[in-house]
């Protein structure tokens, strides 16, 4: 017998460069057509991962600036749908959506996904921290499930915000290794100059602690005069991070290239792949440094790199926003940096429980 397929609502206010909107784009194109009828919603049908949502995948544009504003659209979406499920991303999308709850069709599920450790996301990037934390106890508990990219952020939602442990699902981002790999091989080099050359790739905003990798520099050219930095990524915090690099005489080490939706290149040619971010859930382009072999620093921050660490992932943590260790750790890789520095013969056995299929299939039982 051929079960009907089930209707599913993607929710996320746009599909600009992200690892929300990368880990939509993704789910939307390998989720099993034979099973699911899937459409997406979008606050404005713009950014750089709209032209990867595959052309079968139907696309609504609530044609709102705010989230604030399209409550009453997802409502009315939604009863026109009727999907059965309905699964959104990012905390402020989620509040709206479980706000709305009471008014949308009875025994629609309500799947939410969280970006980020809960706790340190609201305190470091909300206004109104209080607030905010407030809205997730009242209303986090209204979802069928929260779906937390760590076990740290199942462990956050439980005990900050008291959301019931039965209703929390750890599914780990996904990373298509082999295609990266790939990818990664066939690169030219992107960089010029004897080198060594960090990459660091990111939003730019408070949460990735670009600043505390500007404050390190100085220290890395101490040693290493010829080091340069290059930034993939854009933000509200461009042109402060610009004025930074300048008052640290760094603007000929530190090029700032924006957002670059294949960063495979930049990951494959660095001699060292540099996380310096203050909270995280599970960073996609620290798995696809991983997957490329490049040596990694990290900032050991809330989020899930001591479980990646503890899975066999090579990586050296240092103390969060702390410029000095931080420094000190990429002048120690580079004084170990390998003669030659190719890909690994085969995929890290650490990236198992990320793998594009695994994760999909985890979705798939989800929904």
């Amino acid at each position: 017998m051929i079960l009907p397929r089930k209707k599913v609502l993607f929710l996320i206010p746009s599909l600009t460069g992200g690892g929300a909107e990368r880990v939509f784009s993704l789910l939307l194109a390998r989720l099993d057509r034979s099973r699911f009828d899937l459409h997406l919603a979008v606050l404005e049908a713009k950014g750089e991962y709209m032209s990867d949502v595959p052309t079968d995948v139907v696309t609504h544009d609530l044609k709102t600036p705010r989230v604030r504003y399209s409550i009453m659209r997802i409502v009315r979406l939604v009863w026109r749908l009727r999907p059965q499920t309905v699964l959104s991303t990012l905390g402020h999308m989620n509040l709206a959506l479980l706000l709305c709850r009471p008014l949308l069709p009875r025994g629609t599920r309500i799947l939410v996904r969280e970006a980020a450790v809960s706790s340190a996301a609201l305190e470091g990037e909300t206004g109104h921290p209080t607030l905010y934390k407030w809205l997730y106890r009242r209303f986090y508990r209204r979802a069928d499930a929260v779906i937390c990219l760590t076990d740290s952020m199942v462990d956050d939602l439980a005990q900050n915000f008291d959301v019931p442990r039965d209703k929390l699902i750890r599914i780990y981002n996904p990373i298509d290794a082999e295609r990266v790999r790939g990818l990664g091989a066939i690169s030219k080099n992107p960089y010029a100059g004897d080198g060594p050359h960090l990459v660091a790739v990111g939003r730019l905003t408070r949460q990735k602690g670009f600043d505390v990798l500007l404050r390190a520099m100085p220290a890395v050219l101490r040693q290493f005069p010829s080091a340069r930095l290059t930034v993939l990524g854009q933000g509200p915090l461009r042109e402060e991070l610009a004025k930074q690099t300048e008052q640290l005489g760094l603007t000929e080490v530190v090029e700032f290239l924006g957002f670059q939706k294949r960063p495979w290149p930049f990951l494959r040619h660095a001699d060292l792949f540099v996380l310096p971010s203050r909270y995280e859930g599970t960073p996609n382009v620290l798995l696809e440094a991983l997957a490329l072999g490049r040596p990694i620093v990290a900032c050991d921050c809330p989020g899930a790199l001591q479980e990646i660490q503890a899975l066999g992932g090579e990586l050296v943590l240092v103390p969060q926003e702390n410029a000095e260790a931080l420094a000190q750790a990429i002048v120690s890789v580079f004084h170990s940096l390998p003669k030659h520095n190719g890909l690994p013969d085969a995929t890290p056995s650490c990236l198992k429980k990320f793998e594009v299929l695994q994760v999909v299939g985890e979705y798939s039982s989800l929904l």
